[in-house]
């Protein structure tokens, strides 16, 4: 804004003294306008400024808001190498309504990753409830289906005290894991969520749940409890977790992102580098229009710190 009052207050200087110096009253009219011109562009760069600050400021507390709901991940615990991605769909958003966590426990690496039904803003509350919920159950519950009973009871004491005209409609699906600190295998149970990858030796498992388990917060409503799987997880082998923001990218004839056959494609077994790699794919793919919220995890059990 400075700027401009001095640029202006130049050119108007330059005119009067023009004007005195030729007698040329003509010139005080040119004066008038540049002198409007010159108040009205302050103005407008002094608005300016101010939404750059508001927005800065907006931005502040979504990082802030950002770093307490999903909480740095370490890179490395023990043998297992971690790596994390994610993208709010919102504009200017940096978080939405999916989710992940890590809890280093006694049980073993317990972590979670799910998705709240809609997405944005609006689902930045659900996705807090859980994410406190899984914080503390983590490292108290004895397994992982009781882990999710925890976070269910959260989620109904959530929609008792933020009511909904449709309480059965504010869920979220989720795939909880327990990788042990010794053995060669892993627990997963999933929550209505798309199911995890297992790459091993080149090779791409889509890890299907043996038995449906409701998605949180329907347990009760479908009357149904939670099954929990045990899969190999050895050395070298890695784990990807998603939500459905990933398989759910449309190109633009819209075909949805085949991310099995893409794992299949990609000779990597870095999880840093997997991640850099799809999200690369996924904009693509999508010509740059990523639409709905995305969240992954991989882990990969190796035996040595390898570099990203």
């Amino acid at each position: 804004m400075g700027a401009t009052l001095l640029l202006g207050m130049v050119c108007l200087l330059a005119v009067i003294g023009f004007a005195v110096a030729f007698s040329d009253s003509s010139s005080l009219y040119t004066a008038g306008a540049i002198g409007a011109v010159t108040l009205a562009a302050a103005y407008a760069s002094h608005l300016r400024l101010q939404r750059e600050h508001t927005l800065a400021q907006v931005r502040a507390v979504a990082d802030a808001t950002q770093e307490v709901l999903l909480r740095p991940v370490p890179h490395r615990v023990r043998n297992l190498e971690i790596a994390t991605f994610y993208l709010a769909a919102a504009p200017q958003a940096r978080v939405g309504g999916d989710f992940y966590a890590v809890a280093d426990t006694t049980h073993g690496l317990r972590l979670i990753l799910g998705d709240v039904r809609g997405k944005g803003l609006r689902a930045v509350g659900v996705s807090a409830a859980i994410l406190g919920s899984f914080y503390e159950a983590a490292y108290e519950a004895p397994g992982l289906a009781q882990l999710a009973h925890r976070l269910d009871t959260t989620m109904t004491r959530y929609s008792a005290a933020v009511p909904t005209e449709d309480g059965s409609e504010r869920f979220a699906t989720a795939v909880i894991a327990e990788i042990p600190p010794t053995g060669s295998h892993a627990f997963i149970l999933s929550c209505g969520h798309p199911p995890p990858l297992l790459l091993h030796d080149g090779k791409t498992r889509t890890i299907e749940p043996s038995a449906p388990s409701p998605p949180v917060n329907l347990a009760a409503l479908i009357g149904s409890d939670y099954h929990v799987d045990q899969v190999p997880f050895g050395r070298g082998d890695l784990l990807l977790l998603y939500t459905d923001g990933v398989t759910e990218t449309r190109n633009a004839h819209g075909i949805f992102f085949p991310l099995t056959t893409w794992t299949r494609q990609t000779a990597t077994n870095s999880p840093h580098r997997l991640l850099r790699l799809l999200h690369r794919a996924l904009l693509h793919y999508s010509n740059g229009e990523l639409n709905d919220d995305i969240a992954c995890v991989a882990i990969r059990n190796t035996p040595s710190r390898t570099a990203p």
